[in-house]
């Protein structure tokens, strides 16, 4: 079955994605106003995405032998749109890294579904990354 490591890297992509979901959520709750108006439903929308990147990474975890987490990684919401978003970037960039890792980890360890969930899940993170940076240069 998985290596340890393997199982840590999952546990702590599921405290990423916790912690996204609940940012990105809330940041949807509490911005309003006209530059704020298209990211509003954008932010939803990812937030529950990443929700169900949790889900599918637990899921795996649970079947591979591991006990997902429930604590997700620091939230940081912001107190403008312009910090808002610089945050998400800066969670994208780190969640895209900790994949291509655990990408890397499962195929060495020849765990070719859990390669392949991250893969799926990366391609949509990078989705968000390239949102919250073309959201970034329209706000300054």
């Amino acid at each position: 079955m998985a290596s340890q490591k393997l199982l840590d890297i999952m546990n702590k992509a599921i405290a990423r994605e916790l912690q996204v979901s609940i940012q990105y959520m809330w940041q949807h709750v509490q911005w309003s106003g006209v530059k704020g108006f298209t990211v509003h439903d954008e932010l939803k929308h990812i937030a529950i995405a990443e929700m169900k990147h949790a889900e599918r990474i637990a899921e795996r975890l649970y079947y591979l032998g591991g006990a997902p987490t429930t604590k997700p990684d620091g939230i940081s919401v912001g107190d403008n749109l312009k910090e808002m978003i610089e945050y998400d970037i800066k969670a994208e960039d780190s969640a895209i890294k900790l994949y291509r890792q655990a990408i890397e980890m499962a195929e060495k360890e020849g765990d070719i579904t859990t390669a392949h969930i991250f893969v799926e899940i990366l391609m949509e993170e990078e989705g968000h990354q390239q949102t919250f940076t073309f959201l970034h240069k329209e706000i300054k």
